[in-house]
């Protein structure tokens, strides 16, 4: 593991969803603080574009077509690709499973054949922590020893199609008469700048004065993740696959990163309505405590039902559901130490540093999209 590699630090790197929420932070990391060159694949790649000063190379292309991801990856010619494309995981429905199932695992399986097409020696998959969880039982200090949930066990079918595309991902390290080295990063509620769930619809309730209710008893403490810490983590993960690709040994099973799968977070559990409670301040907020309703977990899932179906009927996506109830009441906290023995990760920027950040980009895009008034 410690013969040098006869190449730039990590080569010639592709990201795939690189105009994403987080594939663009991974770009923005790779050209701060690391040796290569870098390429974005995305279906459209409009928002989040790096000026042309900085030379990234992006080209719109459908992950789910086969025949033409396989013409892209032959003209870019990546060493490192990291897959960060997916759709927002609160969708429900029969139309929002059938875009889960065809970008989490056809194109998944589609960027796999890709890579084993044209030589490329890393791929970095990002996967989530929520493959873990059964959406009922609490995770307590869970690790990547804790069973993968599947089939009728799973709850959430976008986590079950995580799941599936992480497990492809994995069998195909070494595999295929290929030399393609795979790994599977697990990050745990993302934030950050360009955040349009966590964040966006916290402000939301403090602007709607609902900050006053909490759900349960505060009791349920949640590890949520900083987007930069997670793109961090991304490429000491491709970093540890081109050092073994280059080594003429394996690995030994307690250094081994191909052909695994890991956990990140801040490693900074937190009471899930603290959290909130640290948006609702960095937002504007001045109230403490003493002025939350504590509101039963039922009774919040029987609110979310009612909002389910109401906006069913208006065809719309329901802005309330009975997810984020179970989001806000279940206790899921993860241990790292895999991560931090193996991939050397460290959290780069602190879970409050990350929360200042996060709502001053949410109240500059409030401001840039105010309507202007009227003389």
């Amino acid at each position: 593991m410690s013969e040098s590699i006869a190449q730039p630090l990590l080569g010639k790197v592709l990201v795939i969803g690189g105009c994403g929420f987080l594939g663009h932070h991974v770009v923005d990391l790779l050209l701060r603080d690391w040796k290569c060159t870098v390429s974005v694949v995305d279906l459209t790649c409009q928002r989040n574009r790096r000026p042309d000063s900085d030379n990234v190379q992006y080209v719109e292309a459908d992950i789910t077509d086969l025949d033409n991801l396989v013409k892209v990856f032959g003209k870019l010619k990546p060493d490192v690709v990291i897959h960060t494309a997916s759709p927002p995981a609160q969708g429900l429905g029969a139309v929002a499973n059938d875009v889960f199932r065809k970008v989490n695992v056809e194109g998944t399986r589609a960027i796999i054949s890709a890579c084993q097409q044209n030589d490329v020696k890393a791929l970095v998959y990002t996967s989530s922590a929520s493959v873990m969880s059964n959406n009922k039982d609490d995770l307590v200090n869970a690790n990547e020893d804790f069973p993968v949930i599947r089939g009728k066990m799973q709850t959430e079918y976008y986590s079950e199609t995580k799941a599936h595309a992480e497990k492809l991902v994995l069998e195909a390290n070494r595999n295929e008469g290929s030399d393609l080295l795979t790994v599977a990063i697990r990050p745990s509620g993302i934030f950050g700048e360009g955040d349009k769930q966590l964040v966006f619809h916290t402000v939301n309730i403090l602007r709607e004065g609902k900050d006053r209710i909490q759900v349960g008893a505060n009791e349920n403490l949640f590890d949520f993740t900083y987007v930069q810490n997670v793109a961090h983590a991304h490429l000491l993960a491709a970093r540890a696959l081109l050092v073994t690709h280059a080594s003429s040994t394996a690995p030994l099973d307690h250094e081994k990163v191909d052909g695994e799968a890991f956990i990140i977070t801040n490693d900074s559990p937190v009471y899930f309505w603290d959290f909130m409670r640290a948006i609702f301040h960095a937002a504007g907020s001045p109230k403490g405590t003493d002025h939350v309703w504590a509101m039963s977990r039922e009774f919040g899932l029987f609110l979310g039902l009612l909002s389910e179906f109401a906006f069913t009927l208006l065809r719309k996506e329901p802005t309330f559901n009975r997810q984020r109830i179970i989001y806000s009441t279940m206790t899921r906290y993860y241990d790292i130490s895999k991560a931090k023995r193996r991939l050397g990760y460290r959290p780069l920027v602190s879970l409050s540093e990350g929360v200042k950040r996060t709502v001053k980009w949410t109240l500059d895009q409030e401001k840039k999209n105010a309507t202007p008034a009227k003389s």
